[in-house]
């Protein structure tokens, strides 16, 4: 009964918004990709807002049913049959009543499973679509044949793309970067790579009386370079999402100089994506715990291993989920490079033995291992050996809740709400 609900609840509010676009035609940015679509999202969306009237997709809004709330303009109902009833009501009220609608919206769009784009794209029509990255073995592979079928979905996205659109690919990943061969379309590249539109240069890490507080970097176009400065945050692979934002935003006639100025004075990375936070004892922590996967990983322990600190590198690391046959070859080689970056690692969960397993074949001695089974446990391990001038690294899969550990262990655990992924109600109600 609970199946059929949701599926009358998903077709009437499609409905609606399949309605709502062709009443008030906005102008669409689809982002989709197995690495970073959030932080691309909310990225694109700090640029555009600083011209436009933009809505972007709420926290990651990226489903069938995510979608076409983020159309709305109405909030997940979760198992409220009332709150559902409301949305479903003002999603009506918004087709029959003229309204002050935005002139753009920026949509994460997601594949947990085959067909999950196939079906958006049949009705969802973008004016420009980003394409982050399609790693070796990406996050929700575990219910596809391989990584080549996850790309072959993201694709469909890409076919929808309207005939006089915008192609944003990172051209760092060779298999996003084939698709500017095949578009008839605008196509912009962003990454490192000299061959890009839009290349980063100079990345650094800054720091503030000792301890890391952010980066900058430079973004050079069209012969020119422009700089770009990120507090928060650290890591390479986070550069990517303000790349592609400055490719959308050129796409749209905004020069480099008023993009600039609307990054460095309005972008914060989403909660849980190597956001820095003070820890305790005079520590510091990198909150990465939103989501993994290995190649997050990979770059995450990467970004460890660049920072200098005063005191130990610890890398905390959970279960990586839904990989399917890849699961314990993946957690392998998380091991392999923990062992290689850090000081100390902490496993949470029971796929994370794997990762503590491959720590010890690359020498990684059994006193800087600890296996925990939860986050609860982990946190209090964490607790026990974090001292002035640490640096802790916190990633695993949502499924883990690695943000209980970040919460156990931050200086300030009251802005918890404000700093940490998943703090509303009903996650919060998750055992």
């Amino acid at each position: 009964m609970k199946y059929i609900l949701k599926k009358v609840v998903i077709f009437i509010i499609q409905c609606e918004a399949i309605l709502v676009l062709k009443k008030y035609k906005p102008n669409i940015v689809a982002v989709t990709g197995s690495v970073g679509k959030t932080s691309t999202k909310d990225a694109v969306y700090t640029v555009l807002s600083g011209s436009f009237f933009v809505r972007k997709s709420e926290k990651s809004f990226n489903s069938e049913i995510g979608v076409p709330l983020t159309i709305l303009g109405v909030p997940n109902g979760w198992s409220s049959i009332p709150l559902w009833l409301k949305n479903i009501t003002e999603g009506f009220l918004l087709i029959i009543f003229r309204n002050h609608y935005p002139t753009w919206l920026v949509l994460e769009v997601g594949a947990d499973r085959p067909g999950d784009i196939k079906k958006i794209s049949r009705w969802l029509k973008p004016d420009i679509v980003v394409m982050t990255s399609l790693p070796s073995v990406p996050v929700h592979v575990e219910f596809f044949k391989s990584a080549e079928h996850v790309a072959r979905e993201k694709e469909h996205l890409i076919r929808a793309l309207k005939y006089d659109g915008v192609l944003v690919l990172n051209g760092d990943d060779e298999r996003v970067r084939s698709h500017a061969l095949s578009s008839g379309q605008s196509v912009f590249m962003y990454g490192f790579d000299k061959r890009t539109d839009f290349q980063a240069q100079n990345s650094e890490i800054e720091y503030m009386d000792g301890k890391p507080s952010g980066m900058t970097f430079r973004v050079s176009y069209c012969g020119s370079s422009t700089p770009i400065s990120v507090q928060g945050t650290i890591g390479n692979h986070q550069i990517y999402p303000i790349l592609a934002a400055c490719a959308v935003g050129a796409s749209q006639g905004l020069n480099m100089v008023k993009i600039a100025e609307v990054l460095n004075r309005e972008y914060t990375p989403p909660p849980g994506r190597m956001r820095l936070i003070e820890g305790k004892n005079g520590s510091t922590l990198i909150d990465d715990t939103y989501n993994s996967s290995p190649a997050a990983v990979g770059r995450a322990l990467e970004t460890l291993e660049r920072v200098t600190v005063k005191g130990k590198k610890i890398a905390v690391l959970g279960d990586m989920l839904e990989l399917g046959s890849h699961t314990a070859d993946a957690h392998l080689e998380a091991g392999k490079k923990a062992a290689e970056f850090a000081d100390i690692l902490i496993t949470v969960g029971i796929r994370a033995r794997d990762i503590a397993e491959g720590a010890r074949k690359e020498k990684m001695k059994k006193g800087q291992i600890t296996i925990t089974q939860d986050a609860r446990e982990a946190g209090m391990e964490l607790t026990k050996i974090l001292k002035s001038g640490d640096l802790a690294l916190v990633k695993g899969s949502q499924g883990v809740r690695m943000e209980r550990i970040v919460e156990e262990v931050m200086a300030h655990p009251d802005k918890a709400r404000t700093l940490l992924p998943r703090q509303e109600k009903e996650w919060l109600r998750r055992v």
